[in-house]
């Protein structure tokens, strides 16, 4: 049973506590699990897997490449490593090791990104990933998931850690706006529908999905009924569900923290140009490099708000008629 909260309010707690805790539990009993970190240890909270497990924990310095390598031996001898480090690193300084000594090796290696996206803000637009989803999605047997808030956060980490395979986190660090209240039914492959709607279909992962519910109730002041979809697994992306909304709402708009080129908002259109073709628009970072600024200016810079989630349901809806 998964249950959302009725009232959109900022989470408590740190997804990178939910995070860390819950694998700190897991590796109470599973000596196989290993952290490693590229000199974020108090950036990601990895220390508090340091200070527990202080064998089973490796903090590489700066060399977030040799840090993959050296996951993927460990995995080769048995173990369940957990990588650690910024989505900016991961996704551009870690490919050619992900892809050949991962991938390539069906080897069992879990990457957690932090920082995805907008989520950088003062760190600007050196550490500002918005091309990681792309990269990511095109490295064959890669899992993609961008966890929403700490409940799912939680629920999620023994699937990740006893599903063989590399898998891609998209981790927000801090403190997201709360969507779950409880449940631990969460499926990795399997989106779920928060709001039912009939008129249009909003497709949003990670902070978006936050912003997409905002956008659904000022589009039911306006009479448009928007369903609100939370798809935290990228790939393997949820294809019947995406089918499903596309015959029942006849429109769709995605909604997402990254660069919309190879994007979540590709993988939606991948799915219905081959099945379901309707009327689509996609919010998103529009081919863009990043910039300092807090969260609240980055939306409104890169069009990442409630208002334009608003505007291009409008458009959508229009074009369907």
């Amino acid at each position: 049973m998964i249950n959302k909260i009725d009232d959109l309010q900022v989470d408590k707690r740190e997804m990178r506590n939910a995070y860390i805790d819950k694998l700190i539990k897991l590796s109470e009993t599973d000596e196989r699990i290993i952290v490693l970190d590229a000199d974020l240890m108090h950036s990601n909270n990895t220390y508090k897997f340091k200070d527990r497990f202080p064998n089973r924990a490796i903090n590489v310095g700066i060399q977030e490449a040799n840090m993959i390598g050296v996951a993927a031996g460990l995995s080769l001898v048995g173990k369940i490593p957990f990588a650690h480090t910024f989505t900016c690193f991961a996704a551009r300084r870690d490919l050619d090791q992900l892809y050949l000594s991962v991938a390539y090796a069906e080897l069992n290696v879990k990457l957690i990104a932090t920082d995805p996206g907008i989520a950088a803000t003062y760190n600007g637009g050196s550490h500002m990933s918005f091309e990681d989803i792309g990269i990511m999605r095109t490295i064959p047997s890669m899992t993609v998931i961008e966890p929403t808030d700490s409940v799912m956060m939680e629920s999620l980490v023994e699937q990740i850690a006893y599903t063989y395979g590399p898998f891609y986190v998209r981790l927000f660090r801090k403190n997201p706006i709360k969507i779950y209240d409880s449940g631990d039914n969460f499926k990795i492959g399997q989106g779920i529908i928060l709001r039912e709607g009939e008129d249009v279909t909003i497709i949003a992962s990670g902070i978006m999905v936050a912003e997409a519910l905002k956008a659904a109730d000022l589009l039911e002041k306006g009479g448009i009924s928007a369903r609100v979809v939370d798809m935290f697994t990228i790939k393997p992306i949820d294809k019947d569900l995406i089918i499903k909304c596309a015959e029942e709402t006849k429109a769709i708009v995605t909604a997402e923290n990254s660069n919309t080129i190879n994007g979540l908002g590709s993988a939606v259109a991948e799915v219905l140009v081959e099945n379901k073709p309707v009327p689509m628009e996609r919010i998103g970072i529009q081919d863009l490099f990043g910039e300092v600024g807090d969260m609240g200016y980055l939306k409104k810079r890169y069009h990442l708000t409630a208002d334009d989630i608003v505007n291009s349901v409008i458009k959508v809806v229009n074009r369907k008629r």
